[in-house]
């Protein structure tokens, strides 16, 4: 297993663990880190199903790290944005299910890097804000598209605006939160919720994780004819088959 310097990431019984390593930075994002998540993600094993992603110490991520933000050319500043696109479209489009489990702050880029978790559990204690409009820049992340999917743009517009803190309660209701329990026992529910999906089929658990956020972006005619060619693939695997006969045979024992 790899050893990197600003995460972790292991893998036991199906289920890798990316752990967010800068808990002194509050896990602010710097170029490295993303090309860490990058790397651990080209180079998962072949026996994970599922990915949780946390962050070490009292925060799950403060956001971009300013403190090694520099001066750019506009090109070089887009080329930039572009690279964090690349880096969280692995955790988007991987086809393997990512569980993140957050506490303390979800800030600016941290936001944008969970989002893109498929599943997210929070803390009572958890707060999100996007702050970029009190720094005098814009999101690069991506959140304009999968923040704004999630939340709607209005509401993405007035948390831009006002910088303001959104709580865990606030943030289950508008969908930035899936789960929401007490403080300390985020990476736990997250462990279970994970578990859970590690037993799924593989191929379902790849369909429904790239498949469905994709769907949602096309025209209606277009979903539906891509759903009905992802059902085709899904359902005649030879461990669909499998599970449906294990299942028959139950249901006929009873």
């Amino acid at each position: 297993m790899t050893t990197y310097q600003y995460i972790q990431f292991s893998a036991e019984n199906g289920v890798g663990h990316l752990r967010l390593n800068r808990p002194e930075k509050k896990n602010a994002i710097n170029d490295a880190l993303c090309l860490e998540i990058e790397h651990a993600f080209i180079n998962l094993p072949e026996d994970v199903n599922v990915i949780v992603l946390s962050g070490a110490g009292p925060e799950f991520c403060a956001g971009l790290d300013l403190a090694e933000h520099k001066a750019r050319e506009p090109f070089e500043v887009v080329k930039h944005s572009r690279m964090w696109h690349r880096v969280f479209g692995h955790i988007r489009n991987s086809g393997i299910p990512v569980v993140a489990a957050m506490q303390g702050a979800v800030i600016g880029g941290g936001l944008e890097l969970a989002i893109c978790a498929h599943v997210r559990v929070t803390e009572k204690g958890t707060f999100y804000r996007l702050p970029e409009g009190r720094h005098g820049i814009f999101v690069g992340g991506g959140a304009s598209v999968n923040v704004a999917r999630v939340i709607g743009t209005s509401r993405m517009t007035e948390m831009m605006l006002t910088g303001r803190d959104v709580d865990a309660e606030e943030g289950y209701r508008i969908g930035l939160g899936h789960y929401v329990v007490e403080n300390g026992e985020a990476l736990a529910k997250a462990q279970e919720i994970a578990a859970g999906i590690a037993k799924n089929s593989k191929y379902s658990n790849w369909a429904m994780s790239t498949g469905l956020a994709r769907i949602s972006s096309m025209a209606a005619e277009e979903g539906l004819y891509t759903e009905s060619l992802i059902c085709g693939i899904t359902q005649t695997s030879d461990e669909v088959k499998a599970r449906i006969d294990a299942f028959l045979n139950r249901k006929k024992n009873q």
